[in-house]
């Protein structure tokens, strides 16, 4: 199993959006906090990007922007600094407006978007992603990022058939290569090394292929092919619990996806996450959520 599919699809609400942008000029722009994640790829030209404690990276065509928790921040023209924060117009403004400034003076062409991520439950391989991903534009580097990047700017224009399909889809394509590319830039988070190390990443991939059987740690490392010290020792090392805490967690993880995304009563997903009863999933659940499976599922209703 894919680790990475797995830790995006238990956070991931809804469908992404985006908007396509063209700005000259002078010109600074105010993108507020998000509840998820947002991005940005700069399809021409170049530009800035100012974060909230003043730091400021500049970016030129090709290069691709991730914010996972999606952080305030302000974008502005090439030459801008930090007072252009001060003069930010809201990014709706920009959105509709489409240009401002002269056409052809200093221009830019922008891909801007969120994706709706559940945060509460993410696993930690998206918890230890920094606020700020940036990956230039290095050529022969990423070659499905920049692949995913280009398709993006023919369709996301929404004049062409089918792009309304087109579009949400490539956007998800987007982010697994921009994580996957933070993976293989040398970063120094623990997944990283989790998916690097033969042992620990074949023990992750084995209770993700089938987190419901009734695994132990004896039976994980003959399953991977280890003494069981060993993987204990390997495992808690890079993972930062035991084999079977992680399990535990995982299972409770794809659970509280379930009773957010679907109707499926307690008994059925208690048992495909590996519970013999309902009382069993629900015991567990509440010990390591601090609250009931119902409560759960009716708080992460959306509003009528």
């Amino acid at each position: 199993m894919d680790v990475v599919s797995d830790a995006i699809s238990t956070v991931r609400i809804g469908r992404p959006s985006s908007n396509r942008v063209r700005v000259g000029g002078s010109w600074s722009t105010r993108l507020a906090p998000y509840d998820g994640a947002g991005f940005h790829v700069v399809l021409a030209g170049s530009c800035r990007l100012i974060g909230a404690d003043g730091t400021t990276l500049a970016l030129t065509s090709g290069d691709a922007v991730l914010l996972p928790r999606g952080a305030g921040h302000v974008l502005a023209d090439a030459e801008a600094g930090l007072a252009a924060a001060q003069r930010a117009v809201p990014f709706e403004q920009l959105a509709e407006r489409d240009i401002l400034g002269r056409p052809g003076q200093g221009e830019v062409e922008l891909l801007c978007g969120k994706y709706r991520l559940d945060h509460s439950r993410a696993h930690p391989l998206l918890a230890e992603l920094p606020e700020l991903v940036h990956l230039p534009n290095r050529v022969g580097r990423h070659p499905e990022l920049r692949a995913a990047i280009d398709l993006l700017g023919r369709e996301a224009s929404g004049r062409r058939p089918g792009s309304g399909v087109a579009v949400p889809s490539l956007l998800d394509l987007l982010l697994v290569y921009l994580i996957r590319a933070w993976l293989t830039e040398g970063s120094t988070g623990a997944w990283p090394a989790v998916l690097d190390d033969e042992v620990a990443a074949a023990a992750v991939r084995a209770l993700h292929a089938d987190p419901a059987a009734r695994w132990t740690t004896d039976l994980l490392a003959a399953e991977v092919g280890v003494s069981r010290a060993t993987l204990a020792r390997r495992f808690t090392a890079l993972v930062g619990r035991p084999p079977m805490a992680y399990l535990t967690w995982w299972r409770l993880a794809l659970a509280a996806a379930r009773l957010r995304d679907t109707p499926d009563p307690l008994a059925a997903i208690a048992r495909r996450v590996g519970y013999g009863t309902p009382y069993a999933f629900s015991h567990a659940f509440q010990r390591e959520f601090g609250t009931t499976p119902g409560r759960y599922r009716a708080a992460a209703q959306p509003p009528p």
